[in-house]
């Protein structure tokens, strides 16, 4: 049990601060939208949160490498609780107006970036020391973040409509000072350090070519990456531009989860709560849907943890990703009984459950372990690039053209980009080379990030679904 010790603290520091994330997820904008009445300012105070942080997820990944993933989580659990805390105190106060609410969401969003992403970033250490495949590592993430869906949604809806969204913050709060102490107490003192200081730290990887496939192909070798210890801040960022500008496969991967997430940053944002208001379903049932796509998404995250290794990775992907998109959308367009939402959300979470597993796993074998932070920051920033503008566009739509309209016409354009996408030839590299790392993981044979001390793993985010966001590892949840 000693060695599943990293993996489980891992997995519970990132449960227990998701969960009061998607609490939050209810509680905030259905605060801004009683307080206000209005779907666009609703969209704005998501775009205060989401913009910054998008930027610090860009920006702090050579932080985490230099630093360690383990001291940055722990940090950025500390302020996030605290800068939580600050809108149920200030509004008590009476010291709350708009313009000081949206300078708080900022903060908020500043200081949870750092925190997701160090956390990812622990993940393929924690599968060394545990001795897991790679893909089954990924996949029990994946089950904690839906683990997480279901309960958080579902604990922030009947919270708001017991007593209120500020209560739902202070839980939020709560989570996040419970995470700071499962990193402290539980995550190994040795596990998450900063990255190594000598290239003999660095694994060999293969270098990836222009055209996607990897300096295999042609000659049979592989490019060792040495870390840059002593590099300052600004060349480690640099470092993370240029080995993701060589990867034809993650870019496109960053570029279809950003259309993905904007939408569904709409739909969690703004269109969720507008239709709960207008239909006067309420938020329990709002939580309500979110949760049961959450048990879906549970659903589908045990069975790619179970299966996935025998799949083709990117036939799953895709009907992951076509069932959890357009048909939320439109089956809340058409105003359907409500047990007809949940039956197609619960669905939706099921095809959910493929995605984050699939991209993770692809992710984390592309990007070697010393340039996780900085590499993962970056696809993670691209990723969710359109999430700050989902809740802008959809209060514009939403005052413009009214609600049903606006899910009917973001649904359509979910599919098209779906089918879109994936006529691209890149995709073609997700079911390359696979399992060699996995294998090679599971014997012990290959350090996916340096031995513990002077090395560290970083790790991209992810999230899909009504609550959810996808990090490149996208979201079809929002």
């Amino acid at each position: 049990m000693a060695r599943l010790r990293p993996v489980s603290g891992v997995l519970a520091a990132l449960s227990v601060a998701l969960t009061g994330t998607f609490v939050s997820s209810i509680a905030l904008p259905w605060y801004v939208l009683v307080t206000t009445g209005s779907a666009g300012w609703t969209g704005v105070v998501a775009f205060c949160e989401m913009a910054p942080y998008v930027a610090a997820k860009a920006f702090s990944g050579p932080l985490v490498d230099r630093l360690g993933p383990r001291r940055v989580s722990r940090a950025a659990d500390v302020f996030s609780a605290l800068a939580v805390t600050l809108v149920p105190l200030l509004h008590v106060l009476d010291l709350l107006p708009l313009w000081g609410l949206l300078v708080v969401v900022a903060l908020i969003g500043l200081t949870r970036g750092p925190g997701d992403l160090a956390k990812r970033v622990m993940i393929p250490e924690a599968a060394r020391r545990g001795r897991l495949p790679l893909e089954r590592a990924t996949g029990l993430a994946g089950v904690t973040e839906r683990l997480a869906l279901t309960i958080g949604p579902a604990a922030g809806g009947a919270l708001v409509a017991w007593v209120g969204p500020l209560p739902a913050l202070v839980l939020n709060a709560v989570c996040f000072a419970l995470g700071w102490l499962v990193v402290t107490v539980v995550v190994p003192r040795d596990m998450g350090a900063p990255v190594g200081t000598s290239p003999s730290d660095a694994p060999s990887v293969p270098s990836q070519n222009r055209a996607g496939g990897s300096d295999d192909d042609a000659s049979g070798t592989t490019a060792a990456v040495a870390p840059t210890d002593g590099a300052g801040y600004w060349r480690r960022l640099a470092e993370g531009f240029a080995f993701l500008r060589r990867d034809p496969l993650l870019l496109v991967i960053a570029a279809l989860i950003a259309v993905i997430n904007l939408l569904d940053s709409a739909m969690a944002a703004v269109l969720m709560p507008v239709w709960a208001r207008e239909t006067g379903n309420g938020p329990a049932a709002l939580g309500l849907l979110v949760a049961v796509m959450g048990v879906g998404a549970i659903v589908g995250s045990l069975v790619i943890t179970a299966f996935g290794h025998r799949l083709g990775r990117r036939m799953v992907f895709f009907a992951g990703l076509l069932t959890v998109g357009a048909p939320r959308f439109l089956v809340l367009a058409l105003d359907a009984h409500l047990a007809v939402a949940l039956a197609v959300f619960l669905v939706a979470g099921f095809g959910s459950g493929f995605l984050n597993p699939v991209l993770t796993a692809v992710i984390f074998e592309r990007i070697p372990p010393h340039l996780l932070g900085r590499v993962g920051g970056l696809l993670d920033a691209l990723a969710w690039i359109g999430i700050p503008f989902g809740g802008l566009l959809a209060g514009a739509a939403v005052t413009a053209f009214g609600w049903a309209p606006t899910l009917g016409v973001a649904g359509g354009i979910y599919l098209a980009a779906t089918l879109l996408a994936g006529l691209r030839p890149e995709w073609r590299e997700m079911d390359r080379d696979r399992g060699g790392t996995d294998k090679a993981v599971a014997e012990g044979g290959i350090d996916t990030v340096p031995p513990p001390g002077p090395g560290t793993p970083g790790a991209i985010a992810p999230p899909v679904g009504a609550g959810e966001r996808r990090s490149p590892a996208p979201t079809g949840e929002p």
